[in-house]
């Protein structure tokens, strides 16, 4: 079977250190078995995700030496692996859904979810406890003309299973530990686990690497597979990268973005630094993107989320 991996920043800023370290475990992931890796750009959020954004990270992991075989690029015919040109292909499948019956208009507003949910799962997931499932003809009617509906998914009460390639065996009841989502928004724009389940699915991906903060949702995704007539991937989800105070990285820790990193490190230096982060290296000693493929090994990483003593 032909491996296929995949990287899909969202271009609403400059990417910082925990993205190039989540998009050099998915490159030497798929590669140390000779697949072929794929950069996908997911901005269905018109309003925060810009074309510049795109190509400066397309820049960036070319200077690190991360190189797409397939997927978005500078070069002009890079449309298809953009997710804000693919809406027809979403609402293709996600008309699909709901001739199958597995989608319904809910009216709920922000502010009420917390009357209309369960109380939070262990991971801070709030479970949607389904007040407008049941919603009569009429009753759709008169909210309609208050607000636009959202769309969630009907999550039937069945208990879903799979390895994942680093936590091993996940368990969860789809109805009690995930319940409905919102596979559509009222603004119209799809979500997240709807377009990337359709893109990882049309674009052949086979392997899905990616922070543990996801690891749940593969539930969710792996339901939609099953609706829309494809084979789930392959998981494997890795820790997350902290900073000093125990928060994950994000676009807001100027220091670490990779502006500044460019400026402190060669590419060899930063990927040798974050091998050291995650025991794939003893020292922080340069490393080549070739060197860290022939390095890597799943069983090197450890479970527990890395705090990172940059200094």
């Amino acid at each position: 079977m032909n491996i296929v991996g995949r990287f899909a920043p969202s271009p609403s800023g400059r990417m910082h250190l925990g993205n190039i370290y989540a998009a050099l475990m998915s490159y030497a992931s798929v590669k140390c078995r000779g697949g072929k890796w794929l950069l996908r750009i997911e901005d269905l959020d018109r309003s925060r995700c810009k074309r510049e954004y795109a190509e400066q990270i397309i820049d960036d992991l070319c200077w690190l030496g991360l190189v797409p075989d397939l997927g978005a690029s500078i070069l002009a015919d890079d449309s298809a692996y953009y997710q804000s040109n693919r809406d027809d292909i979403y609402i293709k499948y996600f008309e699909q859904l709901r001739q199958q019956g597995l989608l319904y208009e809910c009216f709920c507003r922000r502010n009420e979810l917390n009357v209309a949910s369960a109380p939070h799962a262990s991971d801070g997931h709030v479970v949607y406890g389904g007040k407008c499932r049941l919603l009569s003809y009429e009753q759709k009617e008169a909210l309609s003309r208050e607000r636009k509906p959202c769309w969630r998914m009907r999550m039937p009460d069945v208990d879903d299973v799979f390895v994942d390639g680093k936590y091993g065996v996940q368990h969860e009841n789809l109805a009690k530990d995930r319940g409905d989502f919102i596979v559509r928004r009222a603004d119209g724009n799809f979500s997240y686990n709807l377009a990337v389940v359709v893109d990882d699915a049309l674009m052949g991906v086979t392997e899905v690497v990616r922070g543990c903060d996801l690891l749940t949702v593969s539930h969710e995704q792996r339901f939609i597979y099953s609706n829309i007539g494809y084979e789930a991937p392959h998981y494997c989800h890795f820790p997350l990268l902290l900073a000093n105070s125990g928060s994950r990285l994000s676009k807001r820790d100027h220091s670490l973005a990779m502006d500044v990193l460019r400026d402190r490190f060669t590419p060899e230096e930063l990927i040798g630094t974050i091998a050291w982060c995650v025991n794939i290296q003893p020292t922080k000693q340069p490393m080549s993107v070739c060197e860290f493929v022939s390095a890597f090994d799943w069983q090197k990483i450890p479970q527990k989320d890395i705090v990172v003593n940059w200094d």
